[in-house]
């Protein structure tokens, strides 16, 4: 008798799902893990408050896994294979509104922005379901390869240590600082005029903590590992090329004494995550404006993903089911706010893994979620991921944050350049676009300060330039075809 069973519904033994979803959770957690400690120390919070992060975000992306995977009323879940995770394109938004309000209080308007920006999204999902037309490949691989190329600077801070504070590559030399202070006393005694107001001593001698040879070592092997493992491992083994190569730098930087497990060691084994442990949110209406764009863009390009699983696993997907895995974006958006982490959407390694393995029942990624949801209940876990130092994660960041602008090219490379020469303009102005907040920061020093929130994210410019660009030269064309074979190409991202 032959079985009516689709192959996305069909269950499988208890033993294969488990270590399937295994499978999924460690072809993602190395990127999953990645958003909580960029957003995290660029709050510069607490080291206990990063490993919170972490927990949280392992919860939620199982929990919204879910979600997506089994279906959740008539409105949220596609019912497909997917897992989801944190969105890269939301990092160099967050960063910006970290750099600009640090602490528990630039924590609390993330939040704020996300929840709303998750709210939202959920109302506008069915319209964005429809909105593909306006975003062909030339656009959504521009936009992502911004986003690898907005990324790429983060692990290079890694590496070396951050431009500004206490690694920058400049420091004040000690004898200016002792100068300083001496005549702000005797200002204060009168013997002097005093110090006119905001003088500061500008960094001179080069900074003994930046770019420490052993740091660049480790991170140099934990790269070097990464390729060896992705070009002579095979199968399973080569898609964690990336976790295995933190492992390796990890193991080596404790073997030198970089590394502590105090964190670790204080860390409880099992805790609950609830919501608003880290901060309680406010509601900015500009940078929630601004995390509703990204989200436009990242529900964009869930369209595309969803359409080529649809391919992949012979199950057709309709403008309805589009609408409702939007809505999970959303609502995964909105969870993650509530439970003080970040944006969600399908991630697309597994998307390739789909295809890779040909295994296409959606209870695998169910499976994964609930792996997931474990592991975020697990602090000495989180304890143990916030305790990797940062220049192990630079070497891996490298591959990371390369392989999303590598994906961009790659989606770009589906382009037709030679038919329609007006391609060239998008792609180029809409990079130009892109880069100038990183090559000129301040840009906006002259415009209204609410609105720098929104200008300083180099992503959005793109986004905004290659659509308005794309509509300017080549109208408003369905290629759904074409976002299925973007989709398709993206599958490293």
């Amino acid at each position: 008798m032959t079985s009516t069973i689709h192959p996305v519904d069909e269950k499988l033994p208890a033993g294969r799902l488990t270590a399937l979803g295994l499978q999924h959770v460690l072809v993602m957690y190395a990127g999953a893990v990645a958003v909580p400690l960029i957003v995290g120390r660029a709050l510069k919070l607490s080291p206990e408050q990063v490993a919170m992060l972490i927990s949280a975000d392992l919860f939620c992306c199982g929990l919204v896994t879910l979600i997506q995977s089994l279906g959740a009323t008539q409105w949220f879940g596609i019912k497909l294979p997917v897992m989801m995770g944190v969105t890269f394109a939301s990092v160099a938004p967050m960063v910006a509104m970290a750099n600009s309000h640090p602490g528990v209080a630039g924590a609390g308007l993330i939040f704020g922005a996300i929840i709303g920006a998750g709210m939202l999204s959920i109302l506008i999902a069915p319209l964005v379901s429809r909105m593909l037309r306006y975003f062909p490949p030339v656009v959504t691989g521009t936009i992502i390869a911004v986003i690898g190329i907005s990324l790429m600077r983060i692990g290079i801070n890694w590496i070396f240590g951050n431009p500004f504070g206490p690694t920058a590559p400049s420091m004040v030399s000690p004898e200016h600082a002792q100068w300083l202070a001496s005549m702000n006393g005797l200002a204060a005694s009168g013997s002097v005029p005093p110090v006119p107001p905001g003088l500061a001593l500008v960094g001179t001698v080069p900074n003994p903590r930046y770019a420490p040879l052993a740091h660049v070592g480790i991170a140099a092997v934990v790269l070097a590992s990464i390729l060896l493992i992705a070009k002579y491992a095979r199968g399973f083994v080569a898609n964690i090329s990336v976790l295995l190569g933190i492992v390796i730098g990890g193991v080596i930087a404790a073997g030198a004494g970089l590394m502590s497990f105090d964190k670790v060691a204080r860390a409880s084994w099992f805790d609950v995550v609830l919501p608003f442990e880290i901060a309680t949110p406010v509601f900015d209406p500009i940078l929630i404006l601004t995390m509703t764009l990204v989200m436009i863009v990242v529900m964009i390009e869930s369209t595309g993903m969803f359409l080529a699983l649809g391919e992949m696993t012979g199950r057709k997907v309709e403008q309805p089911d589009l609408a409702r895995g939007l809505r999970t974006d959303g609502l995964g958006t909105l969870i993650g706010g509530i439970f003080n982490t970040f944006p969600y959407t399908s991630f697309s390694q597994n998307v390739g893994l789909v295809g890779v393995t040909g295994v296409k029942s959606r209870w695998v990624c169910v499976a994964g979620g609930v792996i997931m949801i474990v592991l975020g209940m697990l602090p000495k876990m989180a304890a143990f991921v916030e305790s990797i130092p940062v220049f192990v994660l630079g070497g891996a960041g490298l591959v990371m944050f390369g392989m999303v602008a590598a994906t961009g090219i790659r989606i770009l490379s589906t382009v037709d350049y030679k038919g329609n020469r007006h391609n060239l303009y998008i792609v180029a102005l809409s990079i130009g676009f892109g880069l100038i907040p990183l090559v000129a920061p301040r840009w906006t020093q002259q415009m209204a300060h609410g609105l720098h929130p929104l200008l300083e994210s180099g992503i959005l410019l793109t986004a905004l330039a290659a659509v308005a660009l794309n509509l300017f030269f080549n109208g408003a064309k369905a290629d759904t075809a074409g976002a299925v074979e973007a989709a398709k190409a993206a599958e490293a991202h």
